[in-house]
């Protein structure tokens, strides 16, 4: 079910699917981010976060999963996932960018709820 959730939002971040994206988010859900704001509380400070994705990514959009690793108890769980995206070069190539992304989800009411976002890229 877990896999499922991270799954479907990543296609709704490729759609460009703000509904989808948000769909499993709490409304007080904290995010650190790569760029600018590094932090982003509560569900309309992580809406406003895709816009800055989107303006800087070539379509097709990428946001693809390498690969998921899940750990989950009955009401708290973890995913540590590979992800690829992309951003536009200088002269408007497509510049590949691998990052990390972790989720901290807990269930609610029977229902999956992600708390907490962190996308990082390793230090250079």
């Amino acid at each position: 079910m877990i896999r499922e959730l991270v799954e479907d939002w990543a296609r709704a971040v490729r759609a460009r699917d703000f509904d989808g994206i948000l769909a499993h988010h709490s409304a007080e859900m904290l995010m650190f981010d790569v760029p600018p704001p590094l932090e982003s509380k509560g569900i309309d400070g992580y809406r406003e976060t895709w816009d800055l994705f989107y303006s800087a990514q070539p379509d097709p959009i990428a946001f693809d999963i390498q690969r998921m690793d899940i750990v989950a108890g009955a009401d708290v769980a973890f995913v540590a996932a590979l992800m690829r995206c992309a951003e536009k070069g200088d002269h408007g190539e497509r510049i590949n960018l691998d990052f990390r992304l972790t989720i901290g989800l807990r269930k609610i009411n029977s229902r999956w709820i992600i708390l907490h976002e962190h996308h990082s890229v390793p230090a250079t």
